[in-house]
Formats: C-alpha cells, structure tokens, sequence
C-alpha cells in the first residue's frame, strides 16, 4: 500500500536507493527464482527426440525419452515442477476422447518415465480431452452444444488414470461446472488422497491460445470457438465467483490463464482468496516475445524476465512458462 513520504525533496531523493546494483538488490521488493517456474512442454509418441513448432520457436514437441531427460534438467536447475500436455496421433483421436483414458498412453507413459528419472520433480497434467477429441474441443459434443455433465465423467476418468501413473498435480482446464468437485471426491475415494488439484479457475476465451493448438495438434480440427465455456474477457467479478467455487469443491490452488493481459485478475484473485495462485504465460505471450526478440526489436532475455517478474509482483506464487530452463540458467547468471 502507498503512504505519502515523511520527507520531502531534496531530504528524500529515492535515486539513492539506485546508484548501483548492489543496494538495487538489497531493496527489491520482488525477487524472481527457479523455484516460482513450472516448465510447460508438450510430449509426442514418436521416434525423434524433439519436433519443432514453428510458431513456438525454441519450444519443441518431445519425445517421452526427451521429457525424462528435461525431468533432470529442471532437477538440476531448481524448478519444482513440470507442466505436460499431449501431441496425439491424429488416428487415435474420436469424438470422446477416447485416448484421454488409456493407462498406456502417451501422458501416462511420460509422467512415469520422467517420474523415473527425476521423482523429486513434480508433475502436473492438464485434465481436458481438446488433445484427444477429433473436433478439438474440451467436451463431449451432442447436436452443436457441449455436453457439461456428460463431460465431467469423462474428466474423471481421465484424471484418476493421470493419477495412477504418478501425476503428482492434475489441473482441470476444461472450464465445465463442477468438475474440480467431482475430482476431488472421486480422488478421496480411490485413496489418492495426496493428489493435488490446481484448477483453471479464470480460464479465458482468448487470441493468446494459437500457438498451443499448433503444438498439440488440435488448431487445424478446432469448430468453433470455445466461448460457451471458457470466460468473456470483458468479466473480472464472474472470475472472483469461478475462483470462489473451485476453492469450495476442493482446489488446493488455482490458476489464471492467459497470464500478461489478465493481471489485474491475478491481484485481485491473490488478495482476496490468500491460496496459492498461479497464472500461465500462455503460447501466444511466449511466442510474441520470441519472435520480437529473433527480429532484433528487443532484448529476449530482457523481456522474459521482466514478464515473469510481473507475475510475481501481481501476486502469483508461480508461472507456469514454456521459458522455465531459459529463465532458470539466466537466473542463475
């Protein structure tokens, strides 16, 4: 909160507290680390290491035996957790999701290799069937409209198999109502009371989303928009009420995404629910700063640093960021 100084200039000159980065330092008032990055990546079944994404440069699909290998990495470099999401066979894609569902299929077989390989690193898998579904939405769909109930189940399903292959964070991201209680109980009841759940609480019907689709797939199978269920930009008190449910029905944390354009709901969320609040910086905002910073037009590390730092100061204990090694080795000097 901002009091009026006691002094007045030139008593109070606040350029002392600047003249040189040791006392720059000494009086931040946010301070960025390895520990506030969650690594989002994308996994694919195939055989080469990493695939290229042309609209997320520097952010590749990976292979499950690469994903073991970044579990390490990010060991190494202090990041808690890991954020992974599916490139799937377009032929092992249906209108159910069906894929979303199999013990042996390729988000199972990830999380346990890179749980394998370095288990004091946390995974987190998105709970929503757009990866797996052949019209690239997050729901069952019946004559147009998204089946929410029906959809819940299938969500379900799908997070007690994350579970049981060693998911240690599942995150609904679906956007359907009612669906962070259902996992919480259904999770009680299995015994995987130790399972966290983060919840895109403030999920967005937003631009910033592209490059993802282009990631896993589903851009080019996407009908619609998904505005039905995911958020109006324009709601700021409706956000407070989605965040107020999930916490209600059993979210250990919740998440704001898109993460630049909506820190004003970040501060408010963190102010008023005193949970741990999260917030992704989504495709859109890391390809942005990418291709400015391959085109000279800024300094890329410069910008993603203050980015991620922004995220800190509007209140987030972490950010789930696709820069999160980069940002970590530049962390670190």
């Amino acid at each position: 909160m901002y009091r009026a100084p006691l002094a007045a200039y030139p008593a109070l000159r606040p350029r002392r507290l600047r003249q040189a980065d040791w006392i720059r330092r000494l009086v931040r008032e946010t301070v960025l680390t390895p520990s506030d990055l969650i690594w989002s990546l994308v996994v694919h079944d195939g055989p080469e290491d990493e695939i290229q994404v042309a609209s997320m440069p520097g952010a590749p699909r990976m292979s499950v035996r690469r994903a073991a290998e970044a579990a390490r990495e990010a060991r190494t470099l202090g990041i808690p957790a890991i954020a992974v999401f599916p490139f799937i066979d377009p032929a092992l894609k249906d209108d159910r999701g069906t894929a979303a569902t199999d013990e042996n299929g390729l988000i199972c077989r990830a999380v346990k290799a890179m749980k394998d390989a370095a288990p004091e690193v946390g995974i987190m898998c998105d709970v929503a069937l757009d990866p797996f579904t052949s019209h690239g939405h997050d729901g069952l769909i019946e004559n147009g409209r998204i089946l929410n109930d029906a959809t819940v189940e299938r969500l379900i399903e799908q997070g007690l198999v994350q579970a049981a292959a060693g998911c240690d964070i599942l995150a609904p991201s679906d956007m359907m109502d009612g669906r962070v209680g259902r996992l919480r109980t259904s999770l009680e009841a299995e015994g995987m009371t130790d399972v966290a759940i983060m919840a895109y609480a403030a999920k967005y019907a937003s631009a910033f989303y592209g490059p993802y689709r282009d990631a896993i797939g589903s851009a080019s199978v996407l009908s619609g928009d998904k505005k039905t269920y995911q958020m109006d930009p324009g709601n700021s008190e409706e956000a407070l009420r989605e965040v107020a449910l999930d916490i209600s029905e059993g979210a250990d944390m919740v998440m704001v995404k898109p993460g630049m354009p909506y820190l004003d709901i970040v501060q408010r969320v963190a102010e008023t629910f005193a949970l741990p609040t999260f917030a992704f910086q989504v495709s859109g905002e890391y390809a942005m700063i990418q291709a400015a910073a391959q085109n000279g037009w800024i300094d890329g590390d410069r910008a993603m640093l203050e980015s991620l730092g922004g995220f800190k100061r509007a209140g987030c204990a972490g950010v789930i960021t696709y820069f999160a090694p980069r940002a970590a080795r530049a962390l670190a000097g």
